[in-house]
């Protein structure tokens, strides 16, 4: 590993030898062209008109590579009394290491960005200045960081959870400022109370357990906002216990329930309270109040379309245009009059109430979560249609179709799919479901995972799809005191791990190119037992990989795969790991096909 690491820095040194030293000259040039610099250090400092041979090594603060080279290694600049904002231009100090600006007079936000401006920073010094806004979650892409301060700033918001997945990182400071919500968990360093201290509402590590609100006390009457809240939340809170937690219930009978709990409930409301607004409602149910409520929060960040455009879109939703059919309903592929190519989901229309009630769910699940979240490694939502009984979801049209059909449907196909696309596959669907878990602003499970719900676009990179079951909660929910709180080992056990399991299921696919159903011959369809089969004999290892991948110099990297679905398809979800374990490790084997994550793990989320 030393020798590798050795190899590497040699390496970039000999690729920005000969670019680093205009591209650097030039970065130092735009730091003091950028900043107010009212004692003249810089100015009495930094001599451009000097031509000589690694003549910006010998500027003060600045340290070099080899003083006989242009290329800088640090910038000190603390406590020159600099004014303004976070010079951008810096990014073309190519091979920076170290950054210091504290104790100066720099105002604004940290760039969102800064990975790419500073991509190489070990230690990076921003403290005792005037930064405001957040701290930019993209900062956790900075891997190689070991020296993060800063404290003394306006920052505002939560610290970003990715910070804690810099393995690296020995020293954080963001004490005296104005942060608040829970503090990152690290990895491999344990961070002290003072490095949080003075903030407006840090907790959880080495400070106190974070707690959240507890609910209102409802002190008014049985009004009709009330009757109808207590309708919705009590559906919610029978929803989600009783559809995935409680071990006799089976998922075929999930809808059953939904719909037994809503009308038991609106029953009960209207029987007690007949002369309240309740009554209203007249002939409304449950489900299209909650539809009504959730279309006017989505309206806020998805376009609700008009039925009659998106029919003109797909030719009267012509045969021809279909290219997929699924549980909820049949997706067509629609040009819209600016050119843009759509994909249209159009839900059947179900006369049976219970099936109709589970769609109209499953509606609402892509409209609350999908609508408001924003990946690389995610299907795109444009927008939605609800017009009288028709439901139509409206998606970025994805070219390449899903990785069931390149995975089963014909050789030639298959062929296609040689080990390295099949690795950035599996390094994309582990990103995006990393960062629902992980990533965001909320903790989304999906629950739904196959094959048939990772779409491949024009370069093969995953978009995964189909959230009808998705659920999310909110971080202030976990381990609160309120009644009503959730506890995060609770949670991770019973939806997060069972993302875990049937990414495994997706991985053994991408390896054996055989389908789900055919992996296993045991009788308690355990696949971890089927994995512990194969392993027993080594030829009989190689007769479960897919041929095309077979043989072609990739096979320790193959067995690496094969041990980390293993470890995915544990039969106990306690021996699952996480997904963000999971995404650590399979991107170390993306690394060598070039893979590098530049979709941040965690992009911006909207409040839902």
């Amino acid at each position: 590993m030393q020798f590798l690491s050795t190899l590497v820095w040699s390496l970039l040194g000999t690729f920005t030898a000969t670019v680093g030293t205009e591209t650097d000259i030039d970065c130092l040039k735009y730091i003091k062209a950028s900043l107010e610099d009212p004692f003249g250090y810089l100015k009495s400092s930094w001599d451009f008109n000097n031509k000589t041979e690694g003549y910006i090594c010998r500027f003060s603060k600045v340290d070099c590579w080899n003083n006989l080279e242009n290329r800088v290694l640090n910038l000190r600049l603390s406590g020159l009394g600099l004014r303004g904002r976070f010079p951008l231009g810096i990014q073309n100090c190519t091979s920076l290491t170290g950054l210091d600006l504290s104790n100066n007079e720099l105002q604004g936000s940290i760039p969102f960005n800064i990975s790419i401006i500073l991509p190489f920073i070990t230690s990076l010094d921003l403290s005792s200045n005037n930064f405001s806004g957040e701290i930019p979650s993209n900062i956790s892409n900075c891997s190689c960081l070991n020296f993060l301060k800063l404290d003394h700033n306006r920052l505002t918001g939560h610290i970003p959870e990715q910070i804690g997945w810099l393995t690296r990182l020995k020293v954080f400071s963001v004490s005296n400022n104005l942060l608040s919500g829970p503090v990152p968990r690290f990895q491999n360093v344990t961070i002290s109370a003072d490095s949080y201290a003075n903030n407006v509402g840090l907790c959880g590590g080495p400070l106190e357990r974070c707690r959240v609100r507890r609910p209102r006390k409802f002190d008014y009457s049985f009004n009709s906002g009330f009757a109808i809240g207590y309708v919705v939340f009590s559906v919610s809170v029978v929803t989600v216990y009783a559809s995935y937690c409680v071990p006799w219930v089976k998922v075929g009978k999930r809808s059953k329930m939904i719909t037994v709990a809503a009308m038991v409930m609106l029953m009960i409301r209207r029987s007690k309270h007949k002369k309240t607004e309740v009554d209203q409602l007249g002939s409304m149910s449950t489900m299209e109040f909650l539809l009504e409520t959730q279309i006017s929060r989505s309206e806020k960040y998805i376009t609700r379309m008009n039925f009659r455009d998106l029919s003109k879109a797909t030719e009267n939703f012509s045969q021809q245009n279909i290219i997929g059919v699924g549980q909820m309903g049949t997706m067509y592929k629609a040009t819209l009059p600016n050119g843009w190519s759509i994909a249209a989901k159009r839900l059947s229309n179900l006369i049976d109430l219970e099936e109709h009630f589970y769609l109209e769910e499953q509606f609402m699940s892509e409209l609350k979560t999908l609508g408001k979240l924003r990946h690389e490694n995610l299907l795109t939502l444009f927008g939605f249609c609800v017009e009288s009984k028709e439901r139509l979801l409206v998606y970025k049209y994805i070219s390449n179709g899903n990785l069931f059909d390149w995975l089963h449907s014909t050789e030639d196909k298959k062929k296609i799919l040689e080990w390295p696309l099949r690795v950035k596959i599996a390094v994309g669907l582990a990103r995006g479901m990393a960062w629902l878990h992980h990533g965001n602003n909320f903790r989304v499970a999906h629950l739904n995972i196959s094959s048939k719900c990772i779409l491949l676009d024009q370069n093969f990179e995953p978009k995964l799809s189909n959230f009808g079951k998705a659920m999310l909660i909110n971080p202030n929910e976990i381990n609160s005191s309120s009644s009503f709180s959730i506890d995060i080992e609770f949670w991770e056990q019973c939806y997060l791990k069972e993302d875990v399991f049937y990414f495994g299921i997706v991985l053994l696919e991408l390896i054996t190119g055989k389908k789900a159903t055919s992996l296993t011959n045991s009788d308690d369809g355990s696949l971890d037992k089927w994995i512990s089969d194969f392993s027993s004999s080594f030829f009989c290892l190689y007769d479960a990989i897919d041929n095309p991948i077979i043989g072609q110099g990739h096979d320790g990297e193959i067995f690496e795969f094969l041990g980390v679905a293993y470890k995915c398809v544990q039969g106990l979800p306690e021996q699952r790991p996480s997904m963000l374990d999971v995404y650590k490790t399979v991107s170390i084997i993306g690394e060598r096909y070039y893979l590098a994550d530049n979709s941040e793990i965690s992009e911006q989320t909207e409040s839902i």
